[in-house]
């Protein structure tokens, strides 16, 4: 915890010293310019920079203070051992949409603070500057700062590490996958998405232990950012606007979705021993 608030606060500083240097931003300056093309692609520089700085970097100090050798390896980035979790995956993100945006109506209904709702519209007006795309170019740039970059260093962070340490602390998978899931919602600050994020949360949580691997995690956490990027590309009111959901198509999501999951804990073959034991670990057998 105390490697990710440090690197949030110098992903921070480093981001407001660049747009300072660069003359992007001014000190004082309340709002952003959000209709000049010029400062949204330095704003999406950023944005790469922020996130490699603030999750991927403090995951690859943990492992390196905690690994003797093969620092990635233990850290998740490892192939899984069955080609069908990746396809499980996928799968499991296409069905969970009904039920994610079910629990993002019900986010809805959570009286929030002022600030909590103006950090909110702030986010919403960035995003759509963000989303803005005149080619097929710009399509792929968003997909891979919005959707594979983050994807990566999101999971390295709260799957591979805070995930990992949680489960070692409470001793038990699913109370660690929660409140993972818990942290990695909390961290976006945006309040109004707190329970649909927490939901995906789990589910990445829940395929990363299942398949002890970070790549089917990415996977999955890069579908679901990719579909959400094209939706929008469609249907821009998405962005302010959760979709409408019966409740019969949400309790038929969660059905399919434990079923699935299910299924892949059946043929997984991950124990708190093989993660967690001492001597396996540190390469000492």
């Amino acid at each position: 915890m105390g490697l990710l608030l440090a690197c949030l606060v110098l992903g921070s500083a480093v981001i407001g010293g660049v747009l300072l240097a660069k003359g992007a931003i001014r000190v004082g300056q309340t709002s952003l310019d959000l209709n000049n093309p010029q400062f949204i692609s330095t704003l999406k520089l950023m944005q790469v920079i922020y996130t490699i700085i603030c999750f991927l970097l403090p995951a690859l100090i943990f492992a390196w203070i905690n690994f003797r050798y093969k620092h990635l390896y233990f850290l998740g980035f490892k192939k899984s051992e069955k080609i069908n979790f990746y396809i499980f995956a996928i799968i499991i993100m296409f069905v969970s949409f009904p039920l994610a945006s079910w629990f993002g109506e019900l986010n809805e209904h959570i009286p929030l603070a002022k600030w909590m709702v103006s950090a909110e519209q702030d986010a919403s007006k960035q995003m759509e500057a963000f989303l803005k795309t005149n080619s097929s170019k710009d399509v792929i740039i968003n997909l891979l700062i919005i959707g594979l970059i983050p994807a990566i260093c999101e999971e390295a962070c709260f799957r591979g590490v805070l995930q990992r340490i949680f489960i070692q602390v409470f001793k038990s998978p699913w109370a660690g996958i929660m409140v993972a899931a818990i942290f990695f919602s909390a961290f976006h600050m945006q309040f109004e998405g707190f329970l649909p994020r927490m939901f995906l949360g789990i589910l990445l949580g829940a395929l990363y232990w299942y398949s002890n691997s970070l790549w089917v995690s990415i996977t999955a956490h890069f579908f679901n950012n990719a579909v959400q990027l094209i939706w929008v590309l469609y249907d821009p009111k998405i962005i302010n606007e959760n979709p409408s959901v019966p409740l019969y198509a949400a309790i038929a999501s969660a059905l399919i979705v434990w079923g699935l999951l299910l299924l892949v804990k059946r043929q997984s073959k991950t124990s708190y021993q093989s993660v967690y034991e001492f001597e396996y670990v540190n390469g000492e057998m």
